[in-house]
């Protein structure tokens, strides 16, 4: 049977790789679970590992004030707010609201 997903990116029609170069899924792949009869496929994102702490520079560490969100550390420190997961690859948490969950926690920066 001919796929007609793989065939619309065979041509060019839909991107092949589906995340953007600034997502945290960049080069995570997608998998097909089958279903039973005749059921369609359903496409995912394969699990995406945080990274291990020795394969992540670091530039800084700052301090969280009330009100901090991880978007809003990420603006400051990287200078764009959809690059949150970086922060909390760097400080190995799955879940960035952990990131800002403590006043006054040092929370650090990946470089570059």
């Amino acid at each position: 049977m001919t796929d007609p997903v793989q065939l619309l990116i065979d041509a060019g029609a839909i991107p092949a790789q589906p995340f953007d170069a600034s997502s945290r899924y960049v080069n995570t792949g997608i998998a097909l679970l089958p279903q039973p009869g005749d059921a369609p496929p359903i496409a995912y994102v394969k699990r995406r590992f945080i990274p291990q702490r020795r394969d992540i520079a670091i530039a800084a560490a700052v301090v969280i004030s009330a009100g901090d969100r991880a978007d809003l550390v990420a603006t400051r420190t990287l200078g764009d707010p959809l690059l949150y997961w970086r922060v909390a690859d760097a400080n190995l948490v799955a879940d960035p609201a952990e990131l800002t969950a403590t006043p006054g926690a040092r929370v650090l920066i990946p470089a570059g």
